[in-house]
């Protein structure tokens, strides 16, 4: 699912500006943002109710058309609307290939289905791309855990202070949850990488990588047209979440993350940003220093908290202060641990584990 959690930074948001106002692309319609660049809406049945896709005009291997960057989750009201704007805006022209950010269900559950539609390539990293077939398979859906003592999201959480059997069992009951929002991946793929300059129509696009969020999360840059299509690595009013999950406990995604978005510091200031939530914005150097200043803050507040040893639960409250849902708390959890493993990286904080199999988090004497 779109790991974007549940953290709002409205207080900085005033120095963003947003060129197309109130603005909101309605369910399978399109919105040109620049010469053959369309702004594409579609819903999400959660607390982060849409994701934006892009539908690019293109000409690959002599054929005009359309490139498809992110699909939305799998179900039936997102066929819908694309087969509505399949309909309705392609000017008569075919899709000619499908990119995908990253390996979330909201960016790539309908892939499978876009390809088989359209008998088209899917353009991905190949960490992701491995990952969402690991992932949408039956055996990678049983390694998430279902059961008690298996391993997986539950017992990764339990071991950090998560011991509520109800909220245990949730979890667990979402084993197939990835499986449901992609039940199948392509099975063949193009590589990209980091570097990489892809022609997309007129326009030379440059892959940009991002850690922290997704196993290799590609972003793409357009000199020619002042545009960022930043995925979920910069986003303008929720900071991204970053979680460290059950098969790599050790992870410092945090760290990954801020030196990610560091790149790209060095896009002009004038660019266009085009996030996969919210509505596309300029001021890309001020959102970047946005999400340092809120990441400074919070890891100060975990360190504070951490004057008495700490599990990563009892920092969920220092972290998210207002109520969380069971989807909301899955995320706030892998985040919360995500910043106790950045400042034991850091050396700021030791951790322990104690008699009870529970992993605790304390202040190095200084």
């Amino acid at each position: 699912m779109t790991q974007s959690g549940p953290t709002d930074n409205n207080h900085a948001i005033k120095q963003l500006v947003y060129p197309y106002g109130e603005t909101l692309v309605a369910q399978g319609e399109t919105l040109e943002l620049a010469p053959g660049v369309y702004w594409i809406r579609m819903p999400l049945p959660f607390a982060l109710d849409h994701i934006n896709l892009w539908l690019l005009r293109d000409r690959l291997d002599g054929q005009e058309g359309w490139t498809i960057i992110d699909c939305g989750i799998t179900n039936d009201l997102t066929k819908s609307c694309w087969e509505s704007i399949f309909a309705n805006h392609l000017q008569g022209l075919p899709i000619l290939r499908v990119l995908v950010t990253h390996m979330h269900p909201d960016h790539i559950g309908l892939a499978h289905y876009l390809c088989e539609r359209w008998k088209v390539g899917l353009w991905i990293s190949m960490s992701d791309f491995l990952m969402a077939q690991w992932l949408s398979s039956k055996e990678g859906g049983t390694a998430i855990g279902s059961t008690p003592g298996n391993g997986g999201t539950a017992d990764h959480y339990e071991r950090h202070g998560l011991q509520h059997a109800e909220d245990l069992e949730r979890i667990r009951s979402r084993a197939d949850y990835y499986s449901r929002l992609v039940p199948e991946v392509p099975k063949r793929y193009r590589r990209i990488m980091d570097g990489d300059h892809i022609q997309i129509g007129e326009h030379d696009w440059v892959v940009s990588m991002g850690y922290g969020h997704a196993p290799e999360h590609a972003t793409l840059y357009c000199a020619s047209q002042g545009i960022f299509i930043s995925g979920d690595m910069v986003l303008p009013r929720i900071s991204t979440n970053v979680s460290v999950y059950d098969a790599d406990p050790d992870a410092n995604p945090l760290d990954l993350y801020l030196r990610s978005i560091d790149r790209w510091r060095s896009l002009p200031a004038k660019t266009l940003v085009l996030p996969s939530h919210g509505k596309p914005f300029v001021g890309l150097h001020e959102r970047i220093e946005q999400l340092h200043e809120h990441h400074r803050a919070r890891l100060s507040e975990t360190v504070m908290a951490c004057q008495e040893p700490r599990t990563a639960y009892e920092i969920v409250p220092v972290l998210f202060r207002r109520p969380l849902d069971n989807h909301q708390l899955s995320f706030a959890m892998g985040e919360a641990i995500a910043h106790l493993n950045y400042l034991w990286h850091q050396k700021i904080l030791q951790r322990s584990l104690s008699a009870d199999g529970i992993w605790r988090f304390c202040a190095l004497s200084t």
